[in-house]
Formats: structure tokens, C-alpha cells, sequence
């Protein structure tokens, strides 16, 4: 049995993202689809005082409508010490700021990624192995990819040996089933529903902003207020006996 997901990549993305990345075998970045202008390609959101603020990488995207996302240039370097400065201002307080700032610091501040595609990868890579994510993770680019919709994500299970296809909830709108069940691969919706609250600073609890807001308030206990992770085993102080 392999589970298999196929989701275009996303700039800092929510948990919910990485929570399917490890409930899967097999993840694949489905980057040689058409870039989507105001999308959660180059963007992401945080918790502030002032409420939720977008963080977002500019993007070449003049006269380059059908670019894909894997082709898709970011647009200078400015941006980067401007979202440093930001995630510092907001969870400079946060309980385990140093550790994640220490972690994604090489790549976001001082990356030198030209293509958003390879930004979003390297950061991907980097949390995942924070969270203890094991999960295989390629990109769509390594596949013959078909025409049609269902036909070329379909393609890319059977190359994979997938015995399942998860999938985000959205795609049961356009996702023809038969031709999955016509090949013998089983289509598995994930569910994103249920996720406890955690410590979270700024006021009333929000759930949709990037995975960083978990990070930076709970390090290495995140995968607690994840579902598909592996649970990290937290030592209770030993009581003196009398």
C-alpha cells in the first residue's frame, strides 16, 4: 500500500499542509501547472497585534501569464530582510523563536533562490525535518505529465506506484474518481477539521495562518496539535517520594 499526494507548493505554508505531506509515503510538488496571481504561492499569513498580515514574495509576473509556478522568478531581494524583520517584530517573544529563527534563517534571509518554486521547496525540506517528517518528497517535473486534469495527476500515481491518491477536499469538484477507480488507485479525501488550539500570541485564536505561527510558539511540541505526526514524547518533572 502507498498513499500518495500531489499539491502545488505553497510559501510557508499552514500545518494543515504539512500534516498531509506525513500522512502520505510519497509527496510531489505539482509545480509545472500555471502560476495563480494572489494565491498562496508567494504568500502567507500572521498573527499580529494589529490582527492577520500578509507576508508576501513578489513575483515576475508582467507579460508572463502562462508561466508555470516552477518557472516563476521572484522579483529582487528586498523582500527578504523585510519578512525577517516582521516575523522578529511579531514573535520575537514567542517561546521558541531562537530555534526556528536559527533554522530557517539560511534561507530565507540569506537564500539566494532566484525561482519561487526552489524558495518554497527549501523551506518545505527544512521544517519537514523539524517536524520528523520522513515523507519522500519530489517534484512534478520528474514525470511525463499527461493532458487532462484527472488524467495527468492520475499519471503521476500509477508512476509512483501509488495504490491511493490523497487529496485536498477542493479537487472533489473537478477530480473524475472513475478513471482512479478504473485503474485500481483508491481516492482518499483528506480531512483538515478537528485540530486543537494551541498557545498562540495576539488574541482571539486563528487557525489559517502559516505553520511558522505554530513553530515559533511550540517548537518542538507542534506535532502535538497536528494529527498525522508522530506524537514527540514529553518528559513530566519526577516527583520526590517520602
Amino acid at each position: 500500500m502507498k498513499k500518495v499526494a500531489i499539491v502545488q507548493s505553497n510559501y510557508l505554508p499552514w500545518k494543515g499542509y504539512f500534516d498531509m505531506i506525513g500522512a502520505v509515503d510519497e509527496f510531489i510538488l505539482y509545480d509545472d501547472v500555471q502560476y495563480t496571481r494572489r494565491d498562496w504561492r508567494n504568500r502567507n499569513k500572521l498573527k499580529t497585534p494589529q490582527g492577520l498580515q500578509w507576508l508576501t514574495v513578489p513575483v515576475k509576473v508582467k507579460g508572463r501569464y502562462l508561466q508555470t509556478i516552477k518557472e516563476t522568478e521572484i522579483d529582487g531581494d528586498a523582500w527578504r530582510d523585510a519578512h525577517w524583520k516582521s516575523l522578529a517584530h511579531n514573535y520575537g517573544k514567542a517561546k521558541y523563536y531562537y530555534d526556528i529563527a536559527t533554522l530557517i534563517e539560511p534561507i530565507l534571509l540569506h537564500g539566494k533562490q532566484t525561482l519561487l518554486s526552489d524558495l518554497n521547496s527549501d523551506l518545505l525540506k527544512a521544517i519537514c525535518g523539524y517536524l520528523g517528517i520522513t515523507t519522500s518528497i519530489r517534484q512534478a517535473s520528474e514525470f511525463v505529465l499527461q493532458e487532462g486534469k484527472s488524467e495527468r495527476l492520475l499519471g503521476v500515481c500509477l508512476a509512483t506506484g501509488a495504490t491511493t491518491y490523497v487529496s485536498g477536499p477542493a479537487a472533489q469538484d473537478y477530480l473524475d474518481q472513475s478513471l482512479f477507480a478504473d485503474a485500481g488507485v483508491a481516492v482518499e479525501w483528506f480531512e483538515y477539521s478537528g485540530y486543537p488550539v494551541y498557545p498562540q500570541l495576539w488574541g482571539e485564536f486563528e487557525h489559517s495562518v502559516s505553520i511558522l505561527d505554530l513553530l515559533f510558539n511550540c517548537g518542538h511540541e507542534s506535532p502535538l496539535y497536528m494529527q498525522h505526526l508522530n506524537k514527540p514524547t514529553i518528559a513530566t518533572p519526577k516527583q520526590d517520594l517520602e
